[in-house]
């Protein structure tokens, strides 16, 4: 079986959009910026307007909402799912089942554990500390 270079998706408010499938499956927007060394396994997404910096890992079924910014060697986890507009710093980890929600900040070298939850417009910082949204 040879899988289609691109996918056509409709989105919620009926536009067409085009998503190129990377060597190991997943699928990356057309106008999402996207560093070349970026591995986007098997049915992961990354949506329009995302920009993911150099020596990112995006494991299986993870999602890049989109306008969503991510940070160089960043590591999102199997399922973890990154809202839109949200900001994913330099070496941060989103762990298996994460959930970040729209507008969060996850500042450099912060962990979000496994199936936590982000809430839209909070920040994490490197010590662990959520902080609400202003």
């Amino acid at each position: 079986m040879r899988l289609r270079k691109y996918e056509e998706f409709e989105d919620d408010a009926g536009r067409v959009r085009r998503y190129l499938r990377m060597p190991s499956g997943g699928l990356v927007a057309l106008d999402a910026d996207v560093a070349s060394d970026v591995q986007v396994a098997r049915w992961a997404w990354v949506d329009p307007g995302a920009r993911v910096s150099e020596g990112v890992r995006i494991n299986s079924y993870a999602w890049v909402g989109a306008g969503t910014v991510v940070g160089p060697r960043a590591h999102l986890g199997t399922g973890a799912h990154v809202g839109r507009g949200a900001v994913v710093g330099e070496d941060a980890v989103i762990g298996p089942r994460a959930q970040v929600g729209a507008g969060a900040r996850i500042e450099a070298g912060a962990v979000v554990e496994p199936e936590a939850r982000v809430p839209e417009g909070a920040v994490v910082t490197a010590d662990g500390v959520r902080l609400a949204a202003a």
